[in-house]
């Protein structure tokens, strides 16, 4: 039987840039879910790093796992809150096509390096790999996502103000409503995001040795949750503590993002998704008192891990690999391959600096350091 939805849950949509029939046996989201996952943008996640390079080990988190858990997380809110899963759901797997290698080293190396083009933003690339760069289908471009989708994916953080410029460019030929709040179910999967990214970060920074697990229980809410594991389980064993912990703390966000959710639309009494985009402020989020545990943990991990000198050298590397292959490529189109060349056309150009940013945005961490190697090691043939 199917599940009654919220007033204000998107239940309808409102096409596609380029009309399609609609599926017989597939919501519009469950369409785009399938299409982002058979995607090459998705599948290059795999090999994209969350915070380790991927040949630091096999079990630290790359951006793909990092879209599952937080697809997972989504579809629970959704469903607790009575929202569109798959819409929430797809929205959670193509929030970080857009990053490019080397996870937030690679955003800043390429960010400076085209700070006279406008800039790197991976949330605008993102869109621009859905709507332009992905080229699987012969009747268009990009992966014709729904307009809920591409709104998701848009301002899932709220109204966009100041838009990157590919977003301004698409807008301008399918408007998203960048003035206005994303629906609920895109501001699940943004918060979603959130629950993830901290606390899986502190079991991979735990199991790398980065920081351990007795400072970590110095925080407020991961050290409830591991005196709670602790208390449950007396004879555990030290290795299942730090995943115990995690979980803990994720379903206590979980249960805090729906009581809060649900406190803020009672205030709102919305009757309608366009309410929910129309709200003066965000309906999804955290109570203020989780609110402040989180930004304690992200304080801790800012200065711990993400400073570590580890870490550290790691991403100073990561970004002179990128910051040579701007500069060889910008300077040096012809050395592109296949379509990329004839896209760039003249050395120096902004058109040339905008389709190398495409190219190495799109990379994975192990293809921009076999890259950089090819272009810079005279014994290694091109």
């Amino acid at each position: 039987m199917q599940r009654l939805l919220a007033p204000w849950a998107v239940t309808t949509s409102r096409g596609r840039l380029h009309a399609e029939p609609e599926d017989n046996t597939r919501s519009p989201w469950q369409r785009d879910r399938d299409r982002i996952i058979h995607s090459r943008a998705f599948r290059r996640l795999q090999y994209k790093t969350q915070v380790f390079v991927f040949h630091e080990g096999d079990h630290f988190r790359t951006r793909l796992t990092h879209s599952i858990e937080v697809a997972q997380i989504a579809r629970s809110l959704a469903r607790r809150l009575d929202l569109d899963e798959d819409l929430a759901e797809a929205l959670a797997l193509a929030h970080d096509l857009g990053h490019p290698p080397f996870g937030h080293a690679g955003e800043e190396a390429l960010n400076a390096a085209m700070r006279p083009y406008g800039g790197f933003d991976h949330n605008a690339q993102s869109l621009k790999h859905v709507t332009l760069l992905e080229r699987r289908y012969a009747g268009f471009d990009g992966l014709n996502l729904s307009w809920e989708t591409l709104e998701g994916l848009a301002k899932h953080n709220g109204p966009v103000r100041r838009p990157p410029a590919y977003l301004r460019q698409y807008n301008a030929l399918h408007d998203l409503e960048l003035d206005s709040h994303a629906s609920a179910e895109a501001q699940v999967a943004s918060i979603a995001d959130d629950i993830a990214y901290n606390n899986h970060d502190l079991e991979d920074g735990i199991r790398a040795g980065l920081i351990t697990l007795e400072e970590v229980a110095t925080l407020a809410m991961p050290g409830a949750a591991l005196a709670q594991a602790r208390a449950a389980h007396p004879d555990m064993p030290e290795g299942r503590a730090a995943p115990e912990m995690v979980r803990r703390v994720i379903a206590a966000m979980i249960n805090d993002v729906v009581a809060e959710t649900s406190r803020r639309i009672g205030i709102l009494a919305p009757a309608s998704a366009q309410d929910i985009r129309s709200a003066p402020s965000l309906v999804a989020g955290f109570s203020v008192a989780m609110a402040h545990a989180n930004a304690e943990v992200r304080a801790f991990l800012m200065e711990r891990m993400y400073r570590h000198f580890r870490v550290n050298r790691a991403t100073q590397k990561s970004k002179r690999a990128l910051q040579v292959l701007f500069q060889l490529l910008h300077g040096g189109p012809q050395m592109l391959p296949g379509e990329w060349r004839y896209r760039a056309g003249e050395a120096g150009t902004p058109a040339a600096a905008e389709v190398v940013c495409d190219y190495i945005a799109g990379m994975t961490d192990r293809f921009a350091l076999e890259e950089h190697r090819r272009m810079t090691d005279p014994h290694v043939g091109g």
